[in-house]
């Protein structure tokens, strides 16, 4: 087993969520951490924690993004962090999941994450890398961020589901001597 640790101008946090029923709104989450452990003969992890800082969310558009870090959405001052925490990962590299337990605005529910190795080599400068992508959706409400607006031809302006989608690529720590 190997420590990892993330790599993140190499990686990404996205989402996207239905805006008036027909087209989508994508964003991303500027700040995270990830603790991987990796099984070294599968290059497969076997425990993953990760934290996100909510208040780091961007769709590009500023008074949108007040909107989602206030108390209608993901209430930053009360909830400051969104959390992973794998209990089981089971598959093999060219698809395996990651089950855990994701916690957003104080509401831990069980997900699953689809998941695959990108790949790990030696870089340039003789870093031991690896890289995953991972994907999973989850019904926004079931997480307390139940705020929509109706439509009045119909419909409501943000859609339950939300799409969430992981860029990760990782660099093995190394290994004090004598450990």
């Amino acid at each position: 087993m190997s420590t990892f640790a993330l790599d993140p101008t190499h990686s990404s946090v996205e989402f996207s969520v239905r805006h008036m029923m027909f087209s989508k709104v994508r964003g991303v989450f500027g700040t995270f951490s990830l603790e991987l452990t990796v099984d070294d003969a599968t290059s497969l992890p076997s425990a993953v924690k990760a934290s996100i800082d909510a208040s780091s969310i961007d769709t590009k558009v500023a008074d949108r993004d007040a909107h989602l870090r206030s108390a209608d959405f993901l209430d930053v001052e009360k909830f400051p962090t969104i959390t992973f925490a794998s209990t089981s990962i089971t598959g093999k590299a060219a698809g395996f999941t990651i089950a855990g337990n994701l916690t957003i605005h104080g509401v831990t529910k069980p997900v699953a994450l689809d998941a695959q190795l990108g790949g790990r080599a030696t870089d340039p400068w003789g870093n031991d890398r690896i890289a995953y992508e991972a994907s999973t959706k989850i019904n926004r409400k079931e997480f307390g961020l139940g705020w929509n607006q109706a439509l009045e031809a119909g419909g409501v302006l943000v859609g339950e589901e939300l799409e969430i989608s992981l860029t990760i690529q990782a660099v093995k720590v190394a290994t004090p001597a004598g450990v």
